[in-house]
């Protein structure tokens, strides 16, 4: 059987009774790490953009946008619902991939869960079929493309995938997805947006809308070409999806206090290591010299006037965990950015690209054990001392330790009780928590679809009439 053959089939046939239970236990983490990730970026300005957009745009009654009280079609709640899950950057990293699966994922499920008034089970399903099909292309995906491409390119096939499984589409059918959303899937140049971040970011949103318009081209007989996974190098990549689940060890989640691009995250635990041993006084710092991998120091140290350009940065976080102890939403979110403190620590960061740290970050790429996303940091103070980290490497590696209910509950409340409150938190834990058992996703929107949450809102011209 061929690889797109094998997909395919588990695609069509995968159910949730029938998963191990530490898949089962990994879909729920997963879930509430990419439910929080998704309403705290429903702040951010990306996140009202394209909801304007998806409601006006792609107008219709099938799915909810998070928070903001619209509905649109399938594709439109998905891209909206994505755009605010990567919005802030704190949501999950897959092993292979090179970056984020679940803030496109699970919009997709969520959207196509509710559109076809589908159970809890049947969401958390497509969310594993998701992330093994994520894991498998984004590996192919990186292998085959000579520019490394953000997660919307790869991500397209994997939303396809939930879209197809949640839509119940036949094997034929699931395989004419996959092929449809790896044609149409968005190029996306990811070093230029490094360069000068912008709202395009990974393109997630896209995924999740190639995703589900290629589920539904295929439902109508519309075809696609074979994917990568048709060809015979990465068969040894494809054939055991539907027996390893590459997810239960595969998906590592950022840690409370970490909302920035995980390249930034060793630096940044490198920051907080010092602080926390030398109780160190801001005010007292000359200088904060950060040697780290080519992509690392590729986010620069050019002062942030965006989110976009806060979370694409190395500077910033780095200044911020020094001054306040966090690197979150209101240290990136634009209201912070004029900070003359946070400002002024920043620009007293020097970046210098290490090759030992560079081949750190090749084998982390390509799914090594001994590869991990590492930098050290030094701190020299007014009076010329000199503080060091030594080699950090901030918390996203394959397997993840550390991680337990608890753990995700405090990030979850992290991330959401500033929108809705500590007891709606609670109520979404408990739900969460239960998903395989509820009948459909209608519990979840209502607790996150509260009429005294506001949003600020932007708006779109309006078309000329002929």
């Amino acid at each position: 059987m061929d690889g797109d053959s094998q997909v395919a089939r588990f695609i069509a046939e995968a159910t949730w009774d029938a998963l191990p239970a530490e898949v089962q236990k990994k879909a729920k983490m997963c879930l509430m790490d990419n439910l929080s990730a998704t309403i705290s970026g429903a702040r951010t300005r990306v996140s009202r953009i394209a909801t304007e957009f998806a409601s006006t745009r792609m107008p219709g009654e099938e799915a909810t946008i998070l928070l903001h009280g619209s509905k649109a079609t399938t594709a439109g709640a998905a891209f909206a619902n994505a755009s605010a899950a990567n919005g802030l950057d704190t949501d999950d990293s897959a092993r292979y991939s090179y970056g984020h699966a679940g803030a496109q994922l699970f919009p997709t499920a969520l959207a196509v869960t509710e559109a076809r008034a589908l159970s809890g089970a049947d969401l958390l399903s497509g969310l594993v079929v998701g992330y093994e099909v994520a894991h498998r292309m984004g590996r192919c995906w990186h292998d085959h493309h000579e520019n490394y491409q953000a997660c919307g390119s790869w991500g397209s096939v994997a939303c396809a995938a939930v879209a197809a499984h949640l839509m119940k589409l036949d094997v034929n059918q699931a395989k004419n997805t996959i092929g449809i959303a790896e044609y149409h899937a968005p190029n996306l140049p990811m070093m230029r947006d490094i360069a000068r971040p912008a709202m395009v970011k990974h393109g997630i949103g896209w995924g999740a809308l190639t995703g589900i318009t290629a589920a539904e081209l295929a439902f109508l007989g519309f075809t696609g070409i074979p994917t990568l996974f048709s060809f015979d190098k990465y068969r040894e990549w494809v054939e055991d999806i539907g027996r390893h689940y590459i997810m239960v060890d595969g998906v590592a989640w950022k840690a409370k206090d970490y909302a920035c691009c995980g390249w930034a995250h060793a630096a940044v635990e490198g920051s907080k290591k010092l602080a926390d041993e030398h109780h160190i006084d801001f005010k007292a710092i000359d200088r904060i010299i950060v040697e780290t991998f080519k992509e690392s120091a590729a986010l620069g140290t050019r002062l942030p006037t965006t989110t976009e350009e806060a979370q694409f940065n190395l500077s910033w976080p780095v200044a911020a965990m020094l001054v306040d102890g966090e690197i979150g939403p209101e240290q990136t979110l634009e209201h912070r950015l004029q900070d003359e403190t946070i400002r002024g620590l920043a620009a007293k960061v020097e970046v210098r690209e290490s090759e030992e740290l560079n081949e750190l970050c090749r084998l982390f790429s390509i799914g090594d054990p001994r590869g991990r996303f590492a930098s050290s940091v030094t701190v020299v103070l007014n009076d010329g001392r000199q503080l060091e980290s030594g080699l950090v490497g901030g918390g996203l590696v394959f397997p993840q330790s550390g991680w337990d209910e608890h753990t995700m509950e405090e990030k979850f409340h992290w991330l959401v009780d500033p929108l809705l409150g500590r007891g709606r938190a609670e109520k979404l834990i408990d739900l969460v928590w239960s998903f395989e058992k509820q009948t459909g996703v209608d519990g979840l929107i209502a607790e996150v679809r509260l009429p005294e949450v506001r949003l600020p809102e932007v708006r779109l011209p309006e078309a000329r009439s002929r």
